[in-house]
């Protein structure tokens, strides 16, 4: 127990950060050892590159854009903190722990996690995915699996089931609408501890 409280006071405002995220102090610490793993220079942060290092990002066909929700734009260095906020967008609701009046929206809620989706599709940040932003992710994930003119109907067929307003666009609250039925939190969560 010893060495759990030197590594979490070594972590600036790690109070606040668990208050924030909902991580226990086991995860954060695993999350900080984590981190000074992909720091191999140990610059005390993380460039686009040491996601290099994340077999399971390298593999991931959109990983490039996972990795690019961690930077905000003209960034290119992400601290320990902006990581862990990123991170508990996939950290599983935890239906026992009582909300706090007047606190702010959790970060791993429905709401948050579908936000941050949107981002990844929403690449020239117009708070619309257009019919190309799709196109490209449905490429990235699909690839030669399906034919060009597959992936152009796919896309086509989207659009107009969840374009609502008939821009030819989808806007976060029409996303938000076509998923209302889809377990966001099991689609988006990853067990840190096992």
């Amino acid at each position: 127990m010893g060495s759990t409280n030197s590594t979490l006071l070594k972590i600036p405002n790690v109070e606040v950060l668990m208050q924030e995220t909902g991580f226990s102090p086991a995860h954060i610490i695993r999350l900080h050892d984590r981190f000074k793993a992909l720091d191999k220079e140990g610059r005390g942060h993380l460039c686009p590159q040491d996601f290099g290092a994340i077999k399971e990002l390298a593999m991931n066909p959109i990983g490039d854009r996972i990795i690019g929700a961690f930077f905000s734009p003209g960034k290119e260095m992400v601290d320990f903190h902006t990581f862990v906020k990123i991170l508990a967008h996939f950290r599983p609701v935890d239906k026992d722990r009582p909300k706090e009046p007047n606190s702010p929206e959790l970060i791993n809620s429905r709401s948050n996690k579908l936000k941050f989706a949107f981002q990844l599709y929403d690449q020239d940040k117009d708070g619309k995915i257009s019919r190309d932003e799709l196109l490209k992710v449905l490429r990235a994930m699909l690839g030669m699996q399906v034919t060009e003119e597959q992936l152009e109907s796919i896309a086509d067929r989207t659009i107009q089931e969840a374009d609502l307003d008939r821009d030819d666009a989808i806007s976060f609250e029409e996303f938000r609408k076509s998923l209302e039925k889809v377990n966001i939190d099991h689609k988006m969560s990853i067990r840190f501890l096992r």
